[in-house]
């Protein structure tokens, strides 16, 4: 294992919100790191961020199935983030999948993939769903019961977008001495768990001295590409784990101005500012053979840092309260 993140596992598995890394690299591939793309299983749910180039190779060393992926979400239409999807989807039509699949991409993405569609789709029988991304702020683009994603935009020589993928609020638990002390209606242990305060004639009965949360709901930014712009902090404030691109180290920051990407103190400046729990970068130029040194420039400005390595599995711990 390179990375030194804690890996530490959920305490129920259907509770796991874990991260795999499939690549690293950032336009130029090299036979260390794999182009961009990621998938973070989310109590089983797969969402699938960036699918560069031999991402599938990535996926069947990672041990994913090419079938449980549910949603795609490609930041934008650079080679590096998306040659990998045709290649994929081929494959889902050869394993006779047919479940629908939700592509979340820029607008520009759709003649790519009515061109796929037209010279290479004879096998898909699945319907592909290409929620077109066109937003100035984040905006959510997908919710089930449990779990939800957001889109937002981010500032690159083409349109990019990042994405939020976090767990919902889960409804209150109510202290069992709460109930009895109180004399909890029906009616009140409903405001409770919905996080609300009771109110009667005679007294208020607040939410914190009565009920709980039953767990830490849990996020994850990605950020890739963008240089550096005032909002994303607080696009991305509070999340679990965010992942964010360090393609140059803190010298070349006049390249990194010039080609709308972000250096490792940037990086790490984000995450200061947004008070995240965890930085992870990627995203390398291909000049550096060993991006070690990316280390304690990250860590200088943000501790709780690491960098991210093609197959590192980061599993976000299921914090359980009482």
């Amino acid at each position: 294992m390179h990375s030194q993140l804690s890996r530490a596992s959920s305490k129920a598995s259907k509770m796991n919100f874990t991260l795999n890394v499939l690549g690293t690299a950032s336009a130029l591939p090299t036979t260390e790191r794999y182009p961009s793309a990621q998938v973070l299983d989310v109590r089983g749910r797969l969402f699938m961020i960036d699918c560069g180039e031999g991402a599938q190779i990535r996926l069947r060393k990672a041990k994913v199935s090419f079938l449980k992926i549910e949603h795609i979400c490609l930041s934008h239409i650079h080679g590096d983030h998306l040659f990998g999807i045709f290649g994929l989807l081929s494959t889902m039509g050869m394993l006779g999948r047919s479940s629908a699949l939700n592509i979340y991409a820029p607008g520009s993405f759709a003649p790519i993939l009515e061109f796929f569609m037209t010279h290479f789709g004879e096998g898909i029988r699945f319907e592909i769903n290409h929620v077109i991304l066109d937003m100035s702020e984040p905006v959510k683009v997908y919710e089930n019961r449990t779990v939800e994603l957001l889109a937002f935009p981010l500032r690159h020589r083409v349109e990019t977008f990042g994405f939020i993928i976090r767990e919902k609020m889960p409804a209150y638990n109510i202290y069992k001495e709460a109930i009895a002390r109180y004399g909890l209606s029906v009616a009140e242990i409903g405001r409770l768990k919905a996080g609300e305060d009771v109110v009667r004639d005679d007294m208020v009965i607040k939410r914190e001295e009565a009920a709980y949360l039953p767990y830490e709901p849990r996020s994850y930014a990605y950020c890739s590409d963008t240089a550096p712009f005032p909002e994303l902090a607080t696009w991305v404030k509070g999340v679990s784990l965010l992942y964010h691109e360090a393609t140059y180290p803190a010298e070349m920051s006049e390249m990194a101005e010039n080609n709308y990407h972000s250096t490792t103190l940037q990086a790490a400046q984000t995450a200061r500012e947004a008070g995240v729990g965890r930085l992870l970068v990627g995203h390398y130029s291909s000049r550096f053979p060993s991006v070690d040194f990316y280390l304690d420039e990250i860590r200088s400005i943000f501790p709780d840092s690491d960098l991210a390595h093609d197959g590192d599995v980061v599993e976000i711990p299921y914090i359980r309260n009482l």
